[in-house]
């Protein structure tokens, strides 16, 4: 009864039939057909014209986005717990030479239009201060909070207004649309690059770096093979992502993550730490309370001192949930 992270997840059956499918003879790198069908079908998916490159690690895409809008002596405003900045070892300083990241704060790690003012506005327009040039938001955000479209379409305006870009990571983003019950197009808005995360959600080792302006797409290209991510049997990533928008098994399987997380959250009340609006649930325990679900065969990880977290995934069982959902009950 494993909640540690959808990263460990099982890969979906359809991935597997992709890959077999897959393996066979076809031009290598990104020249296969199935690489050369994926800006059409993400173009459909998205209802506007987009330009796709797989990557193999959340982290790359995130990284190898934002390196086409932001230069070394540049600077990205995210969100003080983003993931860039939290989880990513440094990945960000590295594939942009040296760009800062530059912190904001927003409830529920969200950042808000305020935030951002607050982070960049006291920045002097001069050679002795590092400028933005992009921003970063998470949908949903490190805790599970998902922007609502009209908040994206406010940073959106901010941005055009300042003249930077806009990347959304979206490692988990199926659970973001499926939450929000809308068009992907809605829940990306007006971003100029999306991480599109398929390993948490049934993938295996495949993210889609989406484009919705050519020319960092264009740009993209070139890092992402000096980054050394180019891989020459890209067929087989290419591969996973079609099988995953295939019969919408991608939001398909946000969904039923984001109803286990449901489970467990009716049974926490008073002890959620955020609202449960996506696959991770943050619950208010003591060490003690932690060890009795652990010798329950419970996993997760602790978050911080009182607390601890829950992830679900497309294959949590609904017992498993339940299991979960009447031992924090009974705490």
């Amino acid at each position: 009864m494993l909640f540690l992270s959808d990263n460990a997840a099982a890969v979906h059956p359809a991935v597997w039939d992709a890959l077999k499918a897959a393996d066979e003879p076809d031009s290598p790198y990104d020249g296969d057909r199935w690489s050369a069908a994926l800006d059409d079908r993400f173009s459909q998916l998205f209802g506007r014209p987009c330009t796709v490159l797989w990557a193999g690690t959340g982290t790359a895409a995130n990284c190898l986005a934002l390196a086409t809008m932001v230069p070394p002596h540049g600077a990205v405003v995210c969100h003080e717990e983003a993931h860039i900045e939290m989880d990513e070892g440094g990945a960000p300083g590295f594939y942009l030479h040296g760009a800062k990241l530059i912190l904001a704060e927003g409830t529920g790690a969200k950042l808000t239009p305020e935030a951002i003012r607050a982070a960049v506005d006291p920045i002097r327009d001069d050679v002795h201060q590092v400028q933005p040039h992009a921003i970063s938001i998470t949908q949903p955000s490190e805790y599970g909070c998902v922007y609502r479209p009209d908040e994206i379409a406010a940073i959106a305006e901010l941005a055009r207004e300042r003249g930077l870009g806009l990347h959304m990571d979206g490692a988990r983003f199926g659970n973001a649309v499926a939450f929000l019950d809308c068009a992907p197009g809605d829940a990306v808005g007006a971003a100029d690059a999306l991480s599109f995360g398929f390993i948490k959600n049934g993938g295996m080792s495949a993210e889609a770096i989406v484009f919705f302006d050519q020319e960092l797409a264009d740009v993209a290209r070139y890092r992402r093979k000096r980054a050394g991510h180019l891989q020459s049997k890209g067929r087989f990533l290419a591969a996973q992502l079609h099988a995953m928008l295939e019969r919408d098994v991608w939001l398909d399987n946000a969904r039923h993550a984001n109803a286990a997380a449901q489970e467990i959250a009716r049974a926490c009340e008073t002890r959620l730490m955020h609202p449960v609006e996506a696959n991770e649930v943050f619950v208010r325990c003591t060490a003690d309370e932690r060890d009795v679900l652990r010798e329950k065969g419970f996993g997760f990880y602790d978050w911080g001192a009182d607390a601890a977290r829950f992830v679900t995934a497309w294959n949590t069982r609904d017992a498993a949930a339940a299991a979960l959902a009447r031992a924090i009950a009974s705490l």
